[in-house]
This record gives C-alpha cells, structure tokens and sequence, in this order.
C-alpha cells in the first residue's frame, strides 16, 4: 500500500492527535458502523427499573447502552435484618469454623451481606458454596469464593434438584451441615428440598426488604413509560400499589417464572419472561418485546415453549 513508501520521518513528526482524529475519522466513514444514539435499538423507549442505580446498576447500565432511558423508581428498600445482624455474624463465625458443609445463597444480597460479615477470615477448602444463579455467583468470586454448584436454571426448585444428597452419618461423624442466609422473607422450596435430602439446614434472615417511597416525579414518569422489568418478587406487590394496575406500563418484562408467577397473581400481565434468568437474559428479552425479534404467544403471555422455568 501507499503508506509503506513513506519516509521514517513523516511518521515521526505526526502529534498523537493527529493519528486519534484519523481513527475516529476512518471509523465513522466505515458503512454499517454508527455511535449515533438513533441506531440503539431502544431509543425513544422509557423502561422502569423498580430498584435504585445502586441496586440494579447492571440493569440500568446495559439499557442505557441499549439506548432507553431509565426510570429509576425504587419500590423498596434493602435494610439490615430485625436483630441487626447479630444471627449473620455469628453464622459467620461457625461458618469460619468449619461447622458448614455447604453455604447456599439464592441472592446477591445474601451473598454480599454474608461476605461481609465475614470479613477477612478463611474459609475451610471442606466448605462448598452454591449459588442459584450467575448474579448470586458473580458476587461470591467477588469476595473470593467460586461456587462449586450454579444450577442451570436460577430457580430456588432447580439448586435443590441439582443439591447432593447429605452423606450418611457413620460412627461419630458430624452431622452434615447447609447454612442458608437469606431474605427475612422466602418461599421454604429450597430449605424444604434440601431437608429432604438429609441435610441440616440452619436459615438466618441476612436482610429485609421494606417498601421504598419514590419521588412524586418519578411515580409520573413511571406511569408513562413504555416497559417495566422485574427483578424480583418483592418489587412487584410494592410496584402495583403505587402506580395502580391501569398505570403499569403495558409491557411488563420478568426476570424469571418465580417473579412472573407474582406479577400473575398481583393482577398483571406478563408481557414476556427472560430465558436465562439473569440481567442479560431481561435485556434480552426486552429487545425482543419492544419490537427486536422476540416471540410471545397470542394472548400476550410469555411464550414458553423450550424455556426454562416454563
């Protein structure tokens, strides 16, 4: 090419500037390739995210780069739990001795919560950890902790399924031991099922939700909006009392078939659920409804045909 027989130095004197401008030149030149923010394919779209930016940063950042502007409407609150902690942190200090064979999380908050409560202290190699889903995973290696078991589908059902069966018990062996952190309010699906399999399972509530009071200005963008996305259960109860069934918006997206079943029975319409249940998954499937390639079935249900959770 013609830039090869270029002399050493016109290479040289070229300011730092000049080759940066050229970049960003060549590129918008390129067909097909285009940062403008009418390509995004949710641009014009307000979506509700019913948790603050540092609940669902995430959520928030991957449909912002998707184009849509965020309504920030936090339905609830994450707050300590009714005796301050104080089960957490001495949970904490048996887990650090050893007296757990497994430490199960279905939440990130559960799995945060937990993690500090635990600080710097070491962990035994002999304690598993298993998370419900990717999210909860993610925030164990973030405190240093790989899970050995992430179920395939981020049900509670799905983590009690996949969990082993406790060992049997022989001469003066311990008993087999789970610790459960978790919300002041669950289902029992998984502590049931995995009592089931002979497991010990000590619950200790690691936080509690409280409904959240959004900003007048918020509730109003909220009722115009274009699509709502669930994360969880809990914002949904909180989010229909606040804005009323007719205000919802029309398209109601849910994270997975726990969160759908309450937006169910909370008096909504499921517009779509997330195949993978997790933020990428939500994102996913809010491109899909708002007019990105995604199925529904005819009445406006999630179409569940091959999905998990279904």
């Amino acid at each position: 090419p013609w830039w090869w027989w270029r002399p050493w130095w016109w290479w040289w004197w070229r300011p730092w500037w000049w080759w940066r401008w050229r970049w960003w030149w060549r590129r918008w030149r390129r067909p097909g390739v285009s940062d403008s923010p009418a390509a995004r394919p949710l641009t014009g779209t307000a979506v509700v995210v019913t948790r603050t930016r540092a609940q669902a940063s995430s959520l928030v950042d991957r449909l912002t780069a998707e184009g849509a502007t965020v309504v920030e409407l936090p339905v609830i609150a994450i707050e300590d739990p009714p005796d301050g902690g104080r089960a957490l942190g001495r949970a904490a200090s048996r887990a650090a001795a050893g007296d757990y064979d497994w430490l199960v999380f279905t939440s990130t908050n559960a799995a945060s919560r937990f993690l500090a409560a635990l600080g710097d202290r070491p962990v035994l190699a002999s304690s598993q950890w298993a998370a419900v889903g990717p999210g909860t995973a993610a925030a164990l290696r973030g405190g240093g902790h790989s899970p050995d078991l992430v179920p395939a589908m981020s049900v509670a059902e799905a983590l009690a399924d996949e969990f082993p069966d406790a060992p049997a018990r022989t001469g003066g062996a311990a008993v087999p031991r789970v610790l459960f952190p978790r919300a002041e309010t669950v289902s029992g699906v998984l502590a049931s099922g995995l009592r089931a399999k002979g497991w010990v399972v000590d619950e200790v509530v690691a936080y509690q939700t409280v409904a959240g009071t959004p900003d007048p200005g918020a509730l109003d963008a909220a009722g115009r909006a274009d699509a709502i996305a669930f994360t969880s259960s809990s914002t949904v109860a909180r989010t229909v009392s606040l804005l009323g069934l007719d205000h919802v918006p029309s398209v109601v997206a849910s994270i997975g078939p726990v969160t759908s079943a309450s937006a169910l029975a909370a008096g909504l319409s499921v517009t779509v659920e997330a195949v993978d249940h997790t933020i990428d998954g939500l994102v996913a499937a809010l491109l899909g409804a708002l007019g990105q390639g995604g199925a529904q079935s005819d009445d406006g249900r999630p179409s569940h045909s091959g999905e998990p959770g279904g």
